[in-house]
Formats: structure tokens, sequence, C-alpha cells
């Protein structure tokens, strides 16, 4: 029960220049609704650095669900994500004369570099292969078969386990994961952005950093019971290595702090991570915690991404 778990254990660590990050990260969250699009969330906008796994396919304002849109819905949702990414790209470059000149030259010559290829990457994912299989099978997402894929693999997800998703928007992991737990199963997930319902799926919006947030995710939660942590979250990406990478660990740090709250013995976890600094240290500290801890990238993620899967099985509870 809540009463029996302390909230204020669950911080992160400082990070340098969070606060740049923090703030890009509210900017491109308000550009985007901006935008026009209300009814479902798109994780990842940055400074023309788009998180294209976690693009919705169903129904939404960037007409992505119907072949049948053709050629001129496919130039508006690239005009609107373009719009999207200009904006983020006017406040990275705000943030970068506060930070200073240096700064801002470095920020300047990125931003040029990635705005010649966001049209390469939008191209990419509008003839992504698990893009248009995940809109002919109904998935939220293509993230889905990373999931699949390695709960396959790894006979991860059973029948009337319980499983909790961190930064499950748009939900394309929770709605994979629901089929797989069964109706005795139960499923809880959690996003600082809202997410459209899923039949069977109990969701908490909110940053589960905040006390109050963290309290309501255990109120729902049977103590020391879970089977499963699962989180595929990432920042929104500003372009910056040194501001990505250790929000990103940082992220990563979370995910295993909750498990370490609401893990069985035995009790497992499923964590994104991006190869570079910190990558090596966390997964040391990892299997001081878990018995098994493998690393895998499935084939939905891209080959040239950074992007790895982290799984720790049996939990260790100390």
């Amino acid at each position: 029960m809540a009463g029996n778990h302390d909230a204020r254990q669950v911080v992160p660590r400082p990070v340098e220049h969070r606060a740049v990050a923090d703030a890009l990260y509210e900017r491109a969250a308000g550009s985007f609704g901006q935008a026009g699009e209300q009814r479902f969330a798109v994780l990842g906008i940055g400074c023309g650095s788009l998180d294209l796994d976690q693009f919705v396919v169903g129904q939404g304002a960037l007409g992505l669900t119907h072949d049948c849109v053709g050629q001129a819905a496919r130039a508006e949702a690239d005009h609107r994500l373009e719009r999207v990414c200009q904006r983020s790209q006017m406040a990275a470059l705000a943030f970068g004369e506060a930070l200073g000149s240096g700064h801002l030259d470095i920020l300047q010559a990125d931003m040029a570099k990635r705005s010649q290829s966001s049209g390469r990457w939008l191209n990419e994912h509008f003839s992504d292969p698990f893009v248009k299989r995940a809109q002919a099978e109904g998935w939220r997402s293509r993230a889905a078969f990373k999931l699949q894929e390695i709960d396959l693999r790894e006979k991860m997800l059973r029948s009337g386990a319980i499983c909790v998703d961190l930064g499950a928007a748009p939900g394309a992991w929770s709605q994979y994961a629901r089929r797989r737990l069964g109706r005795s199963g139960q499923m809880l997930a959690t996003d600082i952005l809202p997410m459209e319902p899923l039949a069977g799926v109990e969701f908490v919006q909110g940053d589960f950093r905040d006390p109050v947030v963290f309290d309501a995710i255990l109120e729902r939660l049977p103590g020391r019971q879970v089977d499963w942590v699962l989180s595929d979250m990432a920042p929104a990406l500003s372009g910056i290595d040194a501001v990505d990478q250790p929000r990103t660990m940082d992220l990563a740090e979370l995910a295993l702090d909750m498990a370490a709250r609401v893990l069985k013995p035995g009790g497992g976890a499923l964590i994104k991570l991006f190869q570079g600094a910190g990558f090596e240290a966390l997964v040391r500290s990892t299997r001081r915690q878990f018995g098994k801890v493998k690393l895998i990238k499935p084939t939905a993620s891209r080959a040239r991404s950074a992007e790895m899967y982290m799984l720790a099985k049996d939990y260790r509870l100390v």
C-alpha cells in the first residue's frame, strides 16, 4: 500500500544541463500542442530529432491511418512536423544564447545539418515496413514489435502477471502486454503525456518523480507483487549529446528505482538504454540487483540507432 512506501526515495540524480533539457522538453511539448494534435501524444520531439518509433498509427490529426489519404495527407503531415521542429529549434537557440556564444555556434551548426536530414527521416518512417505492419494490425506504434520480439524470444510475459509500463504513451507496449497477460493479469501504465484509453489498462498521468503521482501508482499495485516493469522512456532529444545522454541514463535509473520498489523477488525489468556515457556503469550496477542481465537490439530497432534494451531477470530483494 502507499503508506508502506516512501516516495521520496525515488528521486533523480543531479545531471549537468538538466534545466536546459527540461525546458526544451516543455517547449517541444507545447509546440506540438499548437500544431493541432489533440487526440494522440507523440514522444521524442526535439530540434529536428524525432523518435519515429513513437509515432501513433491510429486515428489522429497527422493522418497516418489509411493509405487512401495519399500524398496530400503525407505532405500535410510533413508540413506540421516541420513546423514543430522549427519551433523546437528556435527554443534551443534561445537556450544556446543563454549558455553562451560557444554553445550557440555548436547548436546552429548542428541544427543546419539536422534540418537537411529531417525529410529523410520522415520518408524513412512512412516507408518503414514496421510502420505499415503496425497500421495494418492495429498497433498504436511500431514499438509494439520490439516488445513482441523480446517477449517471445525470452519468454517474458505470461497470463496472470502484473506489469507496469513507464513512459507508456502512445500505448503500444501496454497494448501488446495487455493481450499477453490475459484476464487474470493486471496492466498499469503511466506517462507525463496523455494516452488514449486502452481496455483493461489502468492509466496514471503525471511525472512519477512527483510523490503524489508515485503514491497514485502504488495505490493501484499490490505490495511487492509486480512481475515486470517495462520502460520505453526516452527524453525529448535536443540533438546535444551532452544533454541527451545524461537525461536518457537518468530515465533508465529512475525505471530501475521504480523496479526496486515494486518488483517481487524473481521479477524482471525491460528498460530502454542508449549506448554512450554511463551505459556500461548502469549495466554493471543492474547486475548487482538481478540474477540475469542481457542486452538486446530487436529487429525493429533501426540499425543506426544507439538504442538498446536491457533485460533484467530474477530480481534480488535486498
